[in-house]
């Protein structure tokens, strides 16, 4: 079994590339990456060895090298990946969140056309489907939840997913879509909540937290999304949607609050900035549908997944202190630097 897996440099695709070379020992994993800001090389140097696993620089927008890919490779399966995924990047320059996350899918998907393919999954978000208000915590997404998307990242990503479910029913191309809630874990990119507030806390930097950071989202431990994709695209009914949530809702401010308590930090680095632009308040997924068709349920506590994950970056210094430099430091100053920093009460 060939597979494919584009944006595997990435944070979520790089686990998945781990998952899939110890789980299935005899299949072919072909791993395509741009390597724009968010994808690292050296986040898979531990599989370039093995024999199993090829790296391809090559974007997925690109029509010709795909076509080329597919007709050297022969994949059974391609897992999708690669997106540009930050909220705040896709608010300064909507048009490549646009480029990468539609247009590139549907080259995907002419590949998989042209040469065949057993399974096309694509990787989506729960932001497609707009926020929940933080006074009713009964309430969650499900599948038949109706698209409400808040951002252009949103936006581009919900436009792929029903790109792909036209391909099915037009093109009876076989699909699946799943949709997941926050990850975290090894390798996440330091701009993303959890492994900015550790490096930060690290540094004895201020911590900047959106408004009051009372937004709520459900965190899902990487592994156990590794492991819902691997069932969905082996066993997953074609033509599906399936969401994939962690029953872990936090606060942002409490998941600030228990790294600086975990770091043995003062609270005192907390800093709030101004609001970003339509900030979601509330994300949290039912994923009922993925336990009773194919048995999935988290394995990994958030109480236990953070402290691993703190643990790797203590362990990890050298990965994570590399990335912070350059553009990303450009980035992080035009996006916090400018803003009036409001001490935490």
């Amino acid at each position: 079994m060939t597979v494919i897996v584009t944006g595997g440099a990435g944070f979520i695709g790089a686990n998945f590339v781990f998952h899939m070379l110890a789980a299935y020992p005899s299949y072919r994993v072909i791993c395509v990456d741009k390597l724009t800001y968010a994808g690292n090389l050296s986040t898979l140097k531990d599989v370039m060895g093995n024999s199993n696993f090829r790296f391809v620089k090559l974007d997925i927008c690109d029509r010709e090298g795909m076509y080329k890919l597919f007709k050297e490779e022969k994949p059974d399966i391609v897992i999708n990946f690669a997106a540009e995924s930050h909220v705040d990047r896709s608010i300064e320059n909507p048009e490549i969140f646009l480029q990468t996350n539609i247009l590139g899918t549907q080259v995907l998907m002419d590949a998989c056309r042209k040469y065949g393919i057993q399974r096309y999954h694509q990787v989506s978000t729960d932001e497609v489907y707009g926020d929940l208000p933080l006074d009713r915590p009964d309430l969650f997404f499900t599948e038949e939840t109706p698209i409400h998307t808040s951002s252009p990242y949103s936006s581009s990503k919900a436009g792929a997913d029903l790109l792909v479910l036209a391909y099915h029913r037009t093109y009876e191309l076989p699909v699946t879509i799943s949709r997941c809630s926050n990850n975290y874990g090894p390798y996440h990119f330091p701009e993303k909540l959890i492994p900015l507030m550790i490096a930060n806390a690290l540094a004895d930097k201020p911590l900047p937290v959106y408004g009051e950071g009372l937004n709520v989202r459900d965190w899902l431990y990487v592994e156990d999304h590794c492991r819902a994709i691997d069932l969905i695209i082996h066993k997953g009914r074609v033509g599906e949607v399936y969401n994939v949530g962690g029953h872990n809702e936090m606060k942002n401010i409490d998941i600030v609050k228990l790294i600086c308590k975990e770091l043995g930090k003062p609270e005192s680095l907390i800093t709030h900035v101004e609001d970003r632009k339509g900030h979601d308040m509330r994300y949290a997924i039912d994923p009922t549908k993925i336990h009773n068709e194919l048995g999935w349920l988290p394995e990994t506590k958030f109480a236990d997944g953070i402290k691993k994950t703190i643990q790797w970056y203590l362990d990890n210094k050298d990965w994570w202190e590399e990335i912070i430099s350059g553009e990303y430091q450009n980035y992080y100053k035009k996006m916090y630097g400018e803003r009036e920093l409001i001490s935490i009460g």
